[in-house]
């Protein structure tokens, strides 16, 4: 097989970059280990940039999204019993962001590339790249008993955490920043009716908390675990009873509860692998770069990357112009680690840390009390919020 691009990774990254490619007339063939139903089947974030829903109008994706999608101009953060709004509206030139779940995007970006017979192969195992430093690069797989190699100008590394193409960077080449937090979130998906129109941060001694949400009539919840924590010790009474301790009564008397349709627990960590390039390989997303769900910006990182590396190709295709491939890396790495700083201090500001001292914990009241008595303090939460530009 031939192709101009190979995509490692059958996520939202590698099918929006597929989708964006394809519309400009780039060939492209996505690989994905595992299945189309298992892909589908992961809860992740849902909370998106405005630069994010952009890209998905521009990858002709975005009609779902715009149609069932929540606007939100805000979001709250309680503390010490009380609830204080960010007006992101306000405080970041009338941005928002868009409440909608990954698997949704997910959802309509297969839709997409089934219109458009795009090529994404499922379940193709034992993916690995080669020759990535010459000039004829190419990807190989396993189908069953046979191995098919796809020759192709650019390998797109975008299969996660654990995938194989940061794996193919030399150590020598490769530095990993990694920070790794002593707790985790516990999650839970339930077909209620969210206790609040807007997000909920909470800061409590007992640990942080989250009220988010899906839709009107999907409501996700999360509380902070230690990492020795199992699902199976949280049943779903204890998990609500929980979440109520931590939350204003105000808002814990209108919280309705009901049975989970998912339970999870994520630990949290913070992660940077430079450069992002080595030879014809670009890593994209969390095979270059991962953060706490504190503060939405895994999955919009990812998209920054996408967005650099489609203008980059279609660049370099249609106008035999290599800088914004030869730039990636730093460029992209500027981006990221932007959105690692924002993310390190919202977990830093709402988390209790088992380890901290009464010094650390007075920083934390100042530091709230302070974002909330200044309206610099607040524009820059929000800024980073609704998405530093691309």
């Amino acid at each position: 097989m031939k192709t101009q691009v190979c995509i490692i990774g059958g996520g939202p990254s590698g099918l929006m970059l597929s989708q964006l490619l394809h519309l400009k007339g780039i060939d492209n063939i996505v690989l994905e280990k595992h299945s189309r139903e298992y892909v589908l089947s992961r809860i992740r974030a849902g909370v998106l940039e405005h630069g994010f829903a952009k890209l998905m109008r521009e990858a002709q994706c975005g009609e779902r999204m715009d149609r069932e999608g929540e606007i939100h101009e805000g979001f709250f953060i309680a503390h010490q019993g009380r609830l204080n709004r960010v007006d992101l509206h306000r405080f970041s030139g009338g941005n928002s962001v868009v409440v909608y779940g990954q698997t949704e995007i997910t959802r309509d970006l297969y839709d997409a590339r089934d219109r458009m017979k795009g090529v994404v192969i499922h379940n193709a195992e034992d993916v690995q790249p080669h020759e990535l430093t010459s000039d004829r690069p190419y990807v190989t797989y396993r189908q069953g008993d046979d191995i098919v190699r796809i020759d192709c100008d650019f390998v797109i590394g975008a299969d996660g955490f654990h995938g194989v193409s940061r794996k193919s960077i030399p150590k020598t080449v490769l530095k990993e920043y990694e920070k790794v937090y002593p707790f985790g979130w516990l999650g839970v998906l339930s077909r209620t009716k969210p206790v609040s129109p807007e997000l909920i941060y909470a800061k409590h001694d007992r640990g942080f908390a989250l009220c988010s949400l899906r839709s009107q009539v999907l409501s996700r919840y999360y509380i902070q675990v230690p990492l020795t924590d199992t699902v199976e010790q949280w049943s779903d009474d204890a998990f609500w009873a929980e979440l109520k301790r931590r939350l204003p009564d105000e808002v814990s008397q209108q919280m309705i509860t009901g049975p989970s349709i998912e339970k999870s627990i994520a630990p949290l960590r913070s992660f940077v692998a430079e450069p992002m390039r080595y030879g014809q390989l670009f890593l994209a997303g969390d095979a270059a770069h991962i953060v706490p769900p504190t503060g939405a910006r895994g999955l919009n990182s990812a998209a920054s990357d996408i967005y650099y590396l489609y203008h980059a190709l279609v660049a370099h295709y249609q106008q035999k112009d290599s800088s914004g491939l030869d730039n990636y890396s730093a460029k992209a790495l500027a981006r990221v680690w932007k959105a690692q700083r924002f993310s390190w201090w919202m977990t830093s500001l709402l988390h209790t840390f088992p380890e901290a001292i009464d010094y650390d914990k007075k920083l934390q009241e100042v530091d709230l009390a302070y974002l909330f008595s200044s309206e610099a303090a607040q524009s820059s939460l929000a800024e980073n919020y609704v998405g530093l530009p691309f």
